[in-house]
């Protein structure tokens, strides 16, 4: 039998760990946050999805499913979260960041070792191309509402998309790609991109927990129930049904991109309501301070979810 909690804890545990060294910097050094989530939006990320996406070894027809059923999944979820959040009379600031935990899934840091364990070198691939799209989605339509959520939507909200440097490293990588001229993985160039990217994942990690420390949790909490519904309850169906619309020729594939989808709430998210919407509040809680405890109360819900769902994804009894 397959330990799934026991990876499952391995993947989660160094996660808390990485955030507890943000939480103990906030909590008695003072450390503010929107440095570092300036060189994560402006640096890291734009290097992590440039080199996974240059890299990564699907074909053609592959990639193209991938990214139209992440697009569609994160589309329809927002059209759901939405339609909820209104249904049940949330309003601005807190319906769009409720809307960005919905449709935001944690496909990096949890999601890649996770798939990687539960369905092999195929799971790693899928994992780092839905991370890849759904990292222009991030910077494009999560800046959009990030932006709505501090009170700037319409046309400024949109125009940041373009001023954002991960835009372009995709359409850089998808070009190289094209045009056959991807450096060798193993060069000074690619490894120096590598190493960048790969700092993003700790440097969010350590802005969750700065901004963890700065919550009024216990308020925060009693808001959260509609995004965890959300996220854990629906986002796993919707991403059932984009996947048999697809029709993804590997039933490997669109397994674990129902798993991918249905991650705890990204820590992305985080960041871009600290640059985009740091003091928009409603009542006692601030939008940083909601969505940061979205994504603990997902997490620490996600190790007992996510271990039954993967059972149920590799005995097919699903996709």
């Amino acid at each position: 039998m397959v330990d799934v909690l026991g990876i499952f804890l391995g993947a989660v545990g160094p996660t808390v760990a990485i955030a507890a060294v943000g939480y103990a910097l906030s909590a008695f050094r003072g450390v503010d946050p929107r440095p570092l989530n300036t060189v994560v939006v402006y640096v890291f990320a734009p290097a992590l999805v440039f080199h996974s996406l240059a890299v990564s070894e699907f074909g053609a027809a592959t990639l193209v499913r991938l990214a139209v059923a992440v697009v569609a999944f994160t589309l329809a979820m927002w059209v759901v979260a939405e339609g909820f959040g209104r249904a049940v009379g949330e309003r601005e600031p807190l319906l769009s960041a409720l809307v960005l935990v919905a449709i935001f899934s944690n496909a990096g840091n949890l999601g890649i070792p996770v798939s990687d364990f539960a369905f092999g070198p195929v799971g790693r691939q899928t994992a780092v191309v839905f991370l890849s799209v759904q990292s222009v989605l991030v910077y494009t339509v999560g800046v959009y509402a990030a932006s709505r959520s501090g009170g700037d939507a319409g046309r400024s909200g949109v125009r940041r998309v373009f001023s954002l440097p991960l835009v372009y490293a995709v359409a850089a990588a998808l070009a190289a790609r094209a045009l056959g001229v991807v450096p060798d993985p193993a060069s000074a160039s690619m490894e120096a991109v590598q190493l960048v990217g790969d700092a993003s994942i700790p440097v969010m990690l350590l802005v969750l927990g700065i901004q963890l420390a700065r919550t009024d949790t216990g308020a925060a909490v009693s808001e959260s129930a509609s995004a965890t519904a959300l996220r854990l309850g629906v986002a796993p169906v919707v991403a059932v049904g984009v996947a048999f619309a697809v029709g993804f020729q590997s039933p490997t594939v669109a397994r674990v991109f129902v798993l991918e989808a249905a991650m705890p709430a990204a820590v992305t998210p985080v960041i871009l309501v600290t640059e985009f919407a740091a003091d928009a509040r409603t009542g006692a809680v601030t939008v940083p301070e909601y969505v940061a405890t979205c994504v603990l109360v997902t997490t620490l819900l996600g190790v007992p979810y996510l271990t039954a769902l993967i059972a149920v994804l590799q005995s097919g009894a699903v996709v």
